[in-house]
């Protein structure tokens, strides 16, 4: 199945949720800047994701994704450390 690059920026006035919306953000994906994670995800990871992230928003925060085309992806640059998140790798014994 394919997967979709998804750059995900939030802004969360409250410490605590923040924090939460960071720990979900975690299992979907790569911590590149404060508040920003890049992300490579199958359709129905995107679609959980979407529901976590709605439970934990409020009213006054935000959370953004940028879904980025393949050909996109590849014109992405990086100015100073890092590198663009690349396809998770899984291995089966």
């Amino acid at each position: 199945m394919l997967t979709q690059f998804v750059v995900v920026s939030y802004d969360i006035s409250n410490d605590r949720r923040r924090t939460k919306v960071m720990k979900v953000l975690e299992g979907y994906g790569a911590h590149v800047q404060y508040s920003v994670f890049e992300c490579r995800l199958k359709p129905v990871e995107i679609s959980e994701m979407r529901k976590q992230l709605k439970k934990l928003v409020g009213k006054a925060d935000s959370a953004r994704l940028y879904f980025i085309g393949a050909e996109d992806v590849k014109r992405i640059e990086v100015i100073g450390s890092g590198e663009v998140t690349s396809e998770r790798m899984v291995f089966l014994h």
